[in-house]
């Protein structure tokens, strides 16, 4: 919670956070950076601190009356309430900036903009109804848990921010308009990373986490009281500072253009992007701005090697990933020997760039947690933080069972490979995702239909024809007589939409599924280093799901009982730290695991019932611990789950008992090298193992 009333909690009154204080207060210097990706555990006062974010951005000159808030000084020509006039005919008006927040659930027609449907309705004539693009432009827009963001959602911010223009052509309408802003998210890791195309859009990223400092939490806690107390006094209270800062963006916004980036220090950046590795420009440029930032800030005109190091150490680390499971992050001592080698490559000594090196005069800085003195990466807390550090459900270790076998030491993964697609069949109302078929309110318009809940989409097309199909006809008389043709209504008649008129935009897309493992963790799984090339496959699949936008779950079985490794997250770097940290031994306890995995999807189903399951189950099929009627009850409690057998059996003689699994389950059944989507001569195994499996299905036990 970031508000009491209608006063936001101040920039100025946020305890600690300094490196992300400082990551805002060089967007608010040179928006041209990129915004801020946030990164932190619940409870540090992410949200609360981007909020206070606008408070200290200079008011911008707009044309009075414009929804686009279009510059004065440079009207957009294409701007759909233009054309407008030139700022020497009409007086320019000053106007906050803007904080748009875009909601993880918000449709397509309120980010972009669409048709005025009480202007269509009410006076007849097409008008546009302007988003949250255009809302943004000029000023912040903020996205809280992007990483939760819909996928559809994601492309048109993505395309928004790359061009600086939102374009919408639908329904009838074509506009297009100016959508420069800052852009701002926050992200708890926990669930689920961000897209990699919308991860390199961040200018900045900053990893924080709640402070362990009893003094600090102390005087965090102590600050919430007070303004919860009385929200106008403790604002008050700050006034004076937040003025000063909102003073130095100021100032540092005029310095910007007198900082001078030498060709020494340019060698630097590209030599430090380069040594790590990066992707692409975006890093360099970013890095470049960033810098220049820096010395505007600290109030020099020539950027020196530490505006390098702090610039590098907030641009990079979101870059350096390779796969969703690599961690984020940038190693200190790289970093230096990066830049050593650089001065040295350019001849420049080390650490001279011609200023003085380092931040201010501490005595400058009168809050000494301000921005202008980080405290370093792991500083951070804010006012809204309950004190709650208590690890997700991937750091704490699952209850044991009841009888633990002896385990075999973990053993590391085998390269992750491209995985086959394995769907739900038929057709679910599921979050948008990329797996499955759906039917629902994003993807494709493929038909039109009555209403059967509200809200819905409307189909416009249709529910016009549905209307003028009630006006009352001309008579059907031959066009030579000079009346109203046939099949067109009768002069002086308008088309008038009634409630049953409303027709709904069906829409074919893909959902995300809830993919839950049950692997098999026995001493069986453990011989001849089975277990490596499962982890493999198993990793290979969480990074499909990844992709996919899927949400995993974990259930391991061995020795006399079966468990909840991982509870079903959108976080599948969790799943993956569980599943290498996974002990291999003893009996195979198959029905156990079974009817773990029949418990655990129906109590997903209550919490998130239009999520179809997936259940892969990775086995080689030897149940050695309970009874066939055990194996039978655990199957009949999967009854209408979508299920795959993943045989790891390896010997020469093979028994096929992942085979009959299979057709009790009424799943598709795939060897474990036929998961590698990129492997010769598997698919017609594959179809073959499917048909035995359906001409077993009525029949089959398991022996």
């Amino acid at each position: 919670m970031t508000t009491t009333g209608d006063r936001i909690y101040p920039f100025t009154g946020i305890v600690g956070m300094a490196d992300l204080k400082l990551a805002l207060l060089l967007n608010a210097v040179s928006p041209a950076i990129g915004g801020v990706l946030v990164r932190g555990e619940k409870g540090t006062a992410k949200s609360t601190m981007v909020r206070g974010l606008a408070a200290l951005l200079p008011p911008v000159p707009v044309i009075p009356g414009c929804p686009y808030s279009c510059d004065p000084a440079a009207p957009d020509p294409s701007c759909p309430a233009g054309p407008h006039p030139i700022a020497l005919e009409a007086p320019a008006e000053l106007r906050h900036v803007t904080l748009a927040e875009l909601p993880v659930g918000a449709t397509e027609d309120r980010l972009t903009g669409s048709l005025d449907i009480e202007r269509v309705l009410t006076a007849g004539t097409t008008a546009f109804s302007p988003g949250l693009l255009a809302a943004a432009h000029r000023g912040v827009l903020y996205v809280d848990e992007v990483n939760l963001l819909h996928d559809h959602l994601v492309d048109l911010l993505l395309d928004a921010a790359a061009l600086g223009v939102n374009y919408v052509e639908r329904e009838g309408v074509s506009v297009r308009h100016a959508s420069r802003f800052l852009l701002v998210g926050t992200m708890n890791p926990e669930e689920g990373e961000l897209r990699p195309q919308l991860l390199d859009r961040f200018g900045l990223t900053v990893q924080v986490t709640a402070s362990h400092d009893p003094a600090e939490r102390a005087e965090v806690v102590r600050r919430r009281l007070a303004f919860e107390a009385d929200p106008a006094g403790f604002a008050d209270r700050f006034a004076a500072d937040t003025a000063a800062l909102a003073g130095q963006v100021a100032v540092a916004r005029a310095r910007l253009p007198q900082v001078e980036l030498s060709d020494a220090a340019l060698h630097q950046i590209c030599a430090v992007c380069g040594a790590f590795g990066v992707d692409g420009m975006r890093a360099d440029l970013v890095t470049a701005r960033t810098a220049i930032a820096l010395a505007a800030w600290y109030g020099r005109d020539l950027v020196t090697e530490e505006d390098i190091r702090t610039a590098a150490r907030l641009a990079l680390p979101h870059r350096r990933r390779r796969d969703p499971f690599d961690a984020p992050g940038l190693d200190s001592q790289a970093l230096d020997e990066a830049l050593r080698e650089a001065s040295q490559d350019s001849g420049q000594p080390e650490g001279d760039s011609g200023q003085p090196e380092g931040p201010q005069d501490p005595d400058d800085d009168p809050d000494p947690h301000g921005p202008g003195r980080p405290d370093g990466p792991g500083s951070s807390h804010g006012p809204d933080d309950s004190g709650d550090t208590s690890a997700d459900p991937s750091s704490s270790a699952p209850a044991p069972s009841s009888a633990p076998a002896p385990a075999s030491p973990p053993v590391a993964p085998a390269a992750p490979f491209r995985a086959r697609l394995l769907t739900v069949p038929g057709t679910g109302e599921g979050a948008p995702g990329r797996r499955s078929a759906t039917r629902g309110p994003f993807g494709r318009t493929v038909e039109a239909r009555i209403p059967r809940d509200r809200p819905f989409a409307l189909h416009l097309p249709a529910t016009i024809r549905a209307a003028a199909l009630r006006v009352p006809h001309a008579p059907a008389l031959t066009p030579a007589s000079g009346v109203t043709p046939v099949g067109r209504p009768a002069a002086g008649r308008r088309v008038r939409l009634t409630p049953a008129d409303l027709r709904q935009a069906v829409r074919e897309g893909k959902e995300g599924n809830l993919v839950l493992f049950a692997v098999d963790a026995s001493g069986s799984m453990a011989a001849r280093q089975r277990m490596r090339a499962v982890k493999g496959a198993v990793l290979s699949l969480l990074l499909d799901a990844y992709q996919r936008r899927d949400k995993v779950g974990l259930v391991t079985f061995r020795g006399t009982g079966a468990e909840l490794a991982l509870p079903p997250t959108s976080s599948v770097e969790a799943a993956a730290r569980r599943l290498a940290s996974l002990p291999t031994g003893g009996r195979t306890p198959l029905a156990a695991g079974l009817a773990k995995a029949a418990r655990v999807l129906a109590a997903e189903r209550l919490r998130d019932p239009r999520r179809r399951p997936l259940l892969v189950v990775v086995t080689d099929g030897r149940a050695t611990s309970g009874s066939d009627a055990d194996l039978r009850r655990a199957a009949a409690m999967l009854a209408g789950v979508a299920s795959v057998v993943v045989d790891c059996e390896a010997s020469v003689l093979r028994l096929g008992l992942a085979e009959r699994l299979a057709v009790v389950l009424g799943g598709s059944l795939f060897r474990l090298d036929e998961l590698d989507a990129g492997s010769s001569g598997s698919a017609l195994a594959t179809v073959a193992r499917q048909l035995t499996g359906a001409r077993q299905l009525t029949g089959g036990r398991v022996a």
